[in-house]
């Protein structure tokens, strides 16, 4: 198994507990560490990581998620 491999929106969505449109908000408007391959949002699960550890996602939690 591949530990270190990038994650799906719905897999990141799953992992951090929050709707898809949250993550779609989150990268447009909080900088949250995402890479764009083709059409896709792609995630690094230790960025995201380090992003919430950072209060990257702290502002977004009221009720919107």
């Amino acid at each position: 198994m591949v530990e270190d491999r990038w994650l799906s929106v719905d897999e990141i969505a799953l992992y951090l507990g929050v709707k898809r449109d949250t993550l779609y908000k989150w990268i447009d408007r909080k900088q949250m560490p995402a890479h764009k391959v083709g059409r896709l949002w792609k995630f690094r699960k230790e960025e995201v990581d380090q992003w919430v550890r950072n209060d990257g996602g702290a502002q977004g939690q009221g009720g919107n998620g």
